[in-house]
């Protein structure tokens, strides 16, 4: 089984408020110095998918990314845990994509890799939250999709997979080739091991550009306009209602939200 999982180098999410910063005019978040880059959590759910459906069975896991400026150490981590052939889409070109843009070079991509039976992606990457990128390399690979993944079987007809729900999860049969978002619920992906770590060390990546997909600027204008982007102002005010006892600070609250016409 070929197994093609996608993943994103992402601003590390545990980067401290006191360190965020944004460029108001190129419409863009300035990467914290001092601070590298992770690949994204839920991609990194995905291989662990990946590398569990590996267990079961014999298969090989190609790990694709899209974008500019990558950290080697970071983008290895997948080789590292266990997966076999990395490559990255390196280009000015495909920096700061919108997701229509980066779901069209992903299936490119993708298409140059050939003959694949599964593309596993991250329920949502970290630094937008969109989820718009494997629904929409589905769409143009005209693959059938699930999404929110908290297990994935291969089976002889296709896939079955459980989905994570709120109250619960439910089971869905789909044909191969087919994409599957994976979440959390899946459970923590593994370390890499020091003999992964080493192995990956040893690998060299391949590199294409927008060229080597045939993709120009012009097929990867914006389709979605961005309008605004800042660091949201918390101003709220606390007040403290005190009273005699804990019944009567209950009253007096309770007063003090009917004058605020909060109850």
């Amino acid at each position: 089984m070929n197994i093609i999982v996608c993943v994103k180098q992402v601003m590390d999410p545990e980067t401290p408020a006191s360190a965020f910063v944004i460029d108001s005019d190129a419409m863009r978040v300035v990467p914290a110095p001092g601070i590298p880059p992770v690949v994204n959590g839920f991609d990194e759910n995905a291989v662990e998918a990946a590398l569990k459906i590996k267990e079961a069975g014999e298969a090989k896991i190609t790990i694709i990314s899209v974008g500019n400026g990558f950290v080697m150490d970071v983008m290895k981590k997948p080789l590292s845990m266990g997966a076999d052939e990395l490559i990255l889409i390196q280009d000015e070109l495909v920096q700061d994509l919108d997701t229509y843009a980066t779901a069209t070079v992903l299936t490119e991509a993708i298409k140059k890799v050939g003959e694949f039976d599964l593309i596993l992606c991250g329920r949502q990457a970290s630094d937008w939250d969109n989820a718009h990128v494997p629904l929409g390399v589905a769409e143009m690979l005209g693959l059938p999709s699930v999404t929110l993944a908290q297990k994935i079987e291969v089976t002889d007809n296709g896939i079955v997979v459980e989905r994570a729900l709120t109250d619960g999860y439910e089971v869905v049969e789909a044909p191969t080739p087919a994409l599957v978002t994976v979440s959390n619920e899946l459970g923590e992906p593994r370390y890499p091991t020091l003999r992964g770590i080493m192995t990956a060390s040893r690998k060299t990546p391949t590199v294409w550009t927008a060229s080597d997909l045939g993709l120009s600027a012009d097929a990867l204008a914006p389709k979605l306009q961005l309008s605004e982007i800042f660091i949201p102002v918390s101003d709220g005010q606390v007040e403290i209602v005190e009273g005699e006892d804990e019944a009567d600070a209950g009253r007096k609250l309770a007063l003090r939200l009917r004058e605020e016409k909060l109850i």
